[in-house]
């Protein structure tokens, strides 16, 4: 499926053409949404990258229960089916210690975790992804509210990517890129000091290794978006597209969910972003939208048995225990049912894309669909079309649609 590294040069001489375009990266957290994205880069004419963290992805399955190579496989099968040919770039997102949730709460040693992220490394590799994310940002042996070290952060990412090149030379597969860095505080480089300082001390690093050829095409940082925040801050942006442009590299955005000024992307340089909770939202939304379709229905027709999705689908967010990942300070130690109305519907939102796969949500939403074809043709393609409005949000704001053509051509 080609090269990204040949796509981010083109890229990066398209602008001084005054081409100014963002590469867009989706998180497939469940099946439609891999679906429609396959879909929207179809008929978008445009590349498309998948960003799968080792929560969605991964050998044990995931919560998406895909293996490296069952998604690759399932993104396959979607591109033969929409007849689409084009680029689509399989990507390991936030590789690094601690960042799976089960070595957290597994109590995972610094070299039990490095051990279980280095076989995901070589998982992936032989899966035929074309981006790892070197993440070593997380450190569990530290005290609370400590920060590592930036020469840390650097030595564990060039060990990670020196484990990667090793496997896939012993395998003998072609080159892959690297993508390197964190938008999140705890990484220490928010600030813009520190961020030049772990370019320099990985491009030492690298050096010393003799890998300076697998120097990252994506440094990861934050342009003013995070969990709780949609602003993208083009004058950040601007600053840190400056400072890696000398490394030949593109800044690429996390945390670019619901962003109010997506077309600042493209505009101020930045090389990629990544889209994830936003687009298992909108599933989330459109299955509520056919449950009060199918409330409506049972009204009408009393011989019907309801699906009872919604039901199923919150009580499958409880008992995962998921939610409480996601707690705020006031609310450590409180019962789902303690929570305010808000909070929860929040939390169901946010943490149906853990469970989507779970058996009862699965025949609920069996359920509802069979319902629903009742009164209208496809309720699976009503979930896909409201996914893939949100996703066409992005190709359109990023420059992508009908970009395939120049990234091809570009010299």
């Amino acid at each position: 499926m080609g090269q990204l590294r040949e796509f981010i040069h083109k890229l990066i001489n398209l602008r001084s053409e005054d081409v100014q375009m963002t590469l867009l990266a989706v998180c497939p957290n469940s099946d439609a949404v891999l679906e429609s994205a396959v879909a929207s880069a179809a008929e978008a004419n445009a590349p498309m990258l998948f960003a799968a963290t080792l929560n969605q992805v991964d050998r044990d399955g995931g919560y998406t229960g895909w293996t490296q190579k069952t998604f690759v496989e399932r993104m396959e099968v979607y591109a033969r089916q929409y007849h689409w040919k084009g680029p689509l770039f399989p990507c390991l997102d936030h590789g690094g210690p601690w960042l799976k949730d089960r070595h957290t709460t597994k109590s995972f040693s610094l070299q039990e975790t490095m051990n279980e992220v280095k076989l995901s490394l070589t998982a992936s590799l032989q899966a035929g992804y074309n981006l790892l994310h070197i993440d070593p940002t997380v450190d569990r042996t530290l005290p609370q509210g400590a920060v590592i070290n930036i020469s840390v952060v650097a030595d564990r990412t060039a060990e990670l990517i020196a484990h990667a090149e090793k496997e896939r030379i012993r395998m003998g597969l072609p080159p892959v890129d690297y993508e390197a860095g964190t938008e999140e505080v705890h990484g220490g480089l928010a600030d813009l000091g520190n961020f030049n300082s772990f370019l320099l001390l990985l491009r030492r690093k690298l050096k010393e290794k003799e890998l300076i050829h697998a120097w990252p095409c994506f440094i990861v940082a934050k342009v003013g978006t995070d969990l709780h925040t949609t602003c993208f801050d083009p004058l950040i942006a601007e600053k840190l597209v400056e400072i890696v442009r000398k490394h030949g590299s593109l800044i690429k955005g996390h945390y670019t969910d619901w962003v109010d000024n997506p077309e600042d992307y493209p505009a101020s340089g930045m090389g990629g972003g990544n889209v994830g909770p936003e687009f298992t939202a909108e599933e989330y939304k459109a299955l509520l939208k056919l449950s009060q379709k199918e409330s409506g229905l049972c009204l009408e027709n009393s011989s019907l048995a309801p699906s009872a999705f919604l039901d199923t689908l919150q009580q499958a967010v409880v008992d995962s225990g998921r939610w409480k990942k996601w707690l705020q300070p006031g609310e450590i130690g409180l019962d789902f049912k303690d929570l305010s109305q808000k909070r929860r519907e929040w939390l169901i939102q946010t943490g149906a894309r853990y469970i989507w796969t779970d058996k009862n949500v699965l025949q609920a939403r069996t359920r509802l669909y069979q319902n629903l074809k009742l009164i209208m043709p496809s309720p699976h393609q009503f979930v896909l079309d409201e996914i893939k409005h949100s996703i066409d949000r992005y190709l359109t704001a990023f420059n992508l649609v009908d970009s395939l053509s120049l990234l091809e051509n570009g010299e």
